[in-house]
């Protein structure tokens, strides 16, 4: 369902950047909030004029979830959607909260990836109906063959300027993120390389040791994919790639809070360590999330599917991205890692948004940003979604 902006006024429990409001007020007129904070100042004015007024004395209201690590849902996967399946990849996350989103892709040959450059671009053209794709994360293909992960080893190469150059000057802006393996041949300067275009250079599917990660760091290297998934864990005499992205507060880092790929206890370490804005929820969701279990395909590997869990039918014990949505990440972050709901919301929205540099635009509750709005009950279940002042669910 997908209704025209109009004018909407909600009460309740207000996450903004300054904290929870428990008295709160968000106004949104068009695609823009006009007004988040304390209910006592709201003008007058804003709420005769709504067209639409919403009160709730439990529950809250939040801004739209961010997922940057996302590979498709509802049966369909980036690496081959057309428009219409576009469409359903962001109808379905869009209706689990997301509102802005990274088509991600996978290790695949360079004409494969180009054509979902391609796509979307042209998807980006038009009028987005559901959650905007705000641009592309490529993760891979200069990645390591020691930790492919769910990632098809054979298009596996070294990192080339060349390509990275070819893909700004044909689709300028449109990589937001770039997930590689440090210590490879030519990464240091892939990444001084990124850095220089405002591309985020990102670490994952890597065998990077502590100082490899250091130098990466120090050439501009800012963000890590799914912490603790495919790369060097940390010993006390080895602290690897987990340790790097645990203690170098230069660096954000993404979970997966599904309770499958990490276990709370490491998330809520994680949590701990990392800066306020430096935690970023993700899905890494694949086509299966939002579908029955059964067999589906991922990066142009077999998966299977079982309870919510997607694993590759060529190795059981390597997962293939998730089937989780970011509402039930963040209910994950809150009730089982034990997170505040502002620290979750900031993990979800703001964070990512930061990330990727569009947090002008959207990720928070304020006067001026698009009107990206959730409406949760006092359970965390989602109960109306906005996206640019357009109520889709």
């Amino acid at each position: 369902m997908s209704r025209s902006p109009q004018s909407t006024l909600l009460y309740g429990s207000v996450i903004t950047p300054g904290g929870l409001i428990p008295d709160g007020a968000v106004a949104m007129q068009g695609e823009q909030i006009v007004y988040a904070g304390p209910a006592s100042g709201l003008p007058s004015v804003l709420e005769q004029e709504a067209e639409q007024v919403i009160r709730r004395k439990e529950g809250y209201i939040m801004p739209g979830f961010v997922d940057i690590h996302v590979h498709g849902g509802s049966g369909e996967d980036f690496m081959e959607a057309d428009i219409e399946g576009l469409n359903a990849i962001t109808s379905f996350h869009c209706s689990q909260g997301t509102t802005s989103m990274l088509a991600t892709t996978m290790t695949a040959p360079k004409h494969a990836i180009d054509a979902v450059l391609q796509n979307v671009q042209q998807y980006r053209s038009s009028t987005m109906p559901y959650a905007r794709l705000e641009g592309v994360h490529l993760e891979g293909p200069f990645i390591s063959p020691q930790w492919p992960g769910a990632q098809n080893p054979e298009h596996i190469v070294p990192a080339s300027i060349l390509w990275l150059e070819e893909w700004e000057q044909s689709f300028p802006g449109l990589v937001k993120l770039m997930t590689l393996a440090p210590e490879r041949d030519g990464a240091l300067e892939a990444i001084s390389w990124l850095k220089e275009h405002g591309i985020v250079a990102a670490l994952g599917h890597t065998d990077a040791t502590y100082e490899q990660v250091q130098r990466a760091v120090d050439a501009g290297l800012s963000h890590g994919v799914h912490t603790f998934n495919a790369m060097t864990g940390l010993h006390h005499r080895k602290p690897g790639t987990a340790g790097a992205l645990l203690g170098d507060d230069r660096l954000s880092a993404e979970i997966i809070a599904d309770g499958i790929h990490v276990h709370p206890a490491a998330v809520s370490i994680l949590a701990r360590l990392k800066p306020a804005d430096g935690l970023i929820l993700v899905t890494d969701a694949v086509s299966a999330a939002g579908m029955p279990d059964g067999e589906y395909m991922l990066g142009g590997l077999q998966t299977i599917v079982e309870k919510g869990i997607a694993t590759l039918k060529s190795n059981s014990n390597s997962l293939a991205g998730s089937t989780l949505t970011m509402i039930r990440g963040f209910q994950y972050l809150v009730k089982e890692v034990g997170l505040s709901i502002q620290q979750a919301s900031a993990a979800a929205s703001f964070n990512p948004a930061k990330v990727i540099g569009i947090d002008d635009r959207t990720g928070s509750l304020a006067k001026g940003l698009l009107a990206d709005v959730l409406l949760l009950n006092d359970q965390l279940d989602l109960e109306a979604v906005w996206v640019q002042g357009s109520r889709k669910y």
